[in-house]
């Protein structure tokens, strides 16, 4: 029988290594699986990559993260606002790598990784710092510029429910990055908030299916 879940966020987040590249859902705070980041910072794993639309706010989730000096590199395409002060005292200190990245090539480039795509040229970018040493090329008279996949050791997102198959289905836009996020790293961790029973979720609203999800575990109530 096919149970992907887990009776604990700890156990779930186990066996993330040091030095693993670890995808994060969310866009902000909206579709954030908070209480697994809560779990990673517990359980110890440092040196981490990670791969988020931003690099934390305020002082939970992310945030709290960078705060434990746990991440060596961080690759996202929002990473200052107003309360991103741990970020921005570990960039500053030299503690922190940048990969900087516009959102629509981050969406892409994670999206490709799931969809076996090697690589795309794309406009954005291009006559930019962001483009020094990548190839590129003239397309129909266009500038474009050569995008590499990004691959993940681990994925953890957030979800409104899930089944022990790892179907899931989430709340509206907090699904942002999710969906394709699973798809790129090697193993995905769903956090959600409600388990429900095999063939409880209607299958034309399934978003993630799930033969891209490993790991199922219910948040805290």
């Amino acid at each position: 029988m096919i149970d992907k879940t887990f009776e604990s966020l700890e156990r779930a987040v186990a066996d993330i290594h040091d030095g693993a590249t670890v995808m994060i859902g969310g866009f902000g705070n909206a579709g954030m699986p908070s209480a697994l980041i809560d779990a990673l910072i517990a359980q110890g794993a440092r040196d981490l990559t990670i791969v988020n639309n931003n690099a934390g706010n305020g002082e939970t989730g992310l945030a709290a993260l960078l705060k434990a000096k746990r991440v060596r590199k961080i690759i996202c395409s929002f990473p200052r606002q107003a309360d991103s002060h741990h970020f921005d005292a570990l960039y500053r200190a030299g503690e922190i790598e940048l990969e900087l990245t516009p959102q629509g090539n981050l969406a892409e480039r994670i999206r490709a990784a799931g969809a076996g795509i090697g690589g795309f040229f794309t406009p954005t970018g291009y006559g930019t710092q962001l483009a020094e040493g990548k190839e590129t090329r003239v397309i129909d008279g266009r500038h474009y510029v050569l995008e590499s996949p990004i691959h993940a050791d681990f994925a953890l997102i957030k979800a409104l429910r899930g089944d022990r198959w790892g179907n899931l289905v989430y709340r509206k836009t907090a699904r942002n990055f999710g969906p394709i996020m699973a798809m790129a790293a090697k193993t995905t961790i769903a956090q959600v908030q409600q388990v429900v029973a095999l063939g409880e979720l209607d299958p034309e609203v399934i978003v993630t299916p799930g033969i891209f999800v490993q790991r199922v575990v219910k948040e805290a109530a």
